[in-house]
């Protein structure tokens, strides 16, 4: 699995940008994006730094929201109440399996803005720290705590067996997004969401829905950038010589996050309406 710093072991400058991450996100947790980068000397504080006033401002994730709600995503047969506790999902379940889908669908489109952003600051030379006016935007209000994600390493063979069919390749290791790993607490629900998923990783629509999210925030993020600062040069700026290994691992981002978009909002239309 790609490394990662959880948010228990966060210290210092690490917990102070996971800390603004989830107030500015609105989601009550750190992406496993943010927890990746961490783990590389630097590269967190540098990346969120050098996108840090866009979110301050919300345009970040105003126009990330923005241009992920306007594809159109296909649809899965609706589940009832009753096929839902056969799976083990009672009412409450439900409805963290629902805050799940939410906050997957609220928080991938703000990676992919923030992705898109990186790589263009990293081709811009470093300017003096800018002084904006206070914004008076404020996140939605976060979700309640989710459920934790799913230990790969001490779950049972048919669990991990499961979620490894939802893995995407990340710097030659496999990648569960945390979205799996949190649904993997109803493992008949699970199981599933990867029979009813599987097929639909590979097909034309949902690639075609999750060209178009990727496609929309990288215009919204065109739009974001020129009024972004260059990034700061009292934050250091990581070694040229690493710049390609992050890249590619954000890339591979650039796959998941709007595959979280496109799933997401699939999984919660499922659901029985409240």
């Amino acid at each position: 699995m790609l490394a990662e710093l959880s948010e228990a072991d966060a210290r210092g400058d690490i917990a102070r940008v996971y800390a603004e991450v989830r107030a500015l996100c609105a989601v009550p947790y750190v992406a496993s994006l943010h927890r990746h980068l961490a783990t590389r000397p630097g590269w967190l504080e540098w990346c969120w730094a050098a996108v840090r006033p866009a979110y301050l401002s919300g345009e970040a994730q105003i126009a990330a929201w923005q241009a992920a709600a306007a594809v159109r995503v296909a649809t899965l047969p609706p589940l009832s109440a009753s096929a839902l506790r056969l799976m083990g999902v009672d009412d409450v379940a439900r409805e963290h399996i629902r805050a799940v889908c939410e906050s997957f669908v609220r928080v991938s489109p703000t990676n992919l803005m923030l992705v898109a952003l990186v790589r263009r600051q990293l081709e811009r030379a470093p300017g003096a720290d800018v002084s904006r006016a206070p914004s008076d935007w404020q996140p939605p209000p976060a979700a309640d705590a989710l459920p934790a994600m799913v230990d790969m390493a001490s779950c049972d063979e048919d669990l991990r067996t499961t979620l490894l069919q939802l893995s995407n390749p990340v710097a030659g290791q496999p990648f569960v997004p945390g979205f799996y790993r949190m649904l993997g607490h109803w493992p008949a629900y699970l199981a599933h969401v990867a029979t009813e998923l599987g097929p639909m990783f590979d097909d034309v629509a949902t690639t075609t829905a999750c060209n178009d999210v990727v496609a929309a925030v990288d215009e919204a993020a065109g739009r974001v950038f020129e009024n972004l600062p260059p990034p700061p040069a009292s934050v250091a700026r990581p070694a040229q010589h690493e710049h390609a290994a992050v890249l590619e691992v954000m890339a591979r981002y650039r796959k998941t996050s709007p595959e979280m978009v496109v799933f997401g909002t699939c999984l919660k239309n499922a659901l029985p309406a409240r």
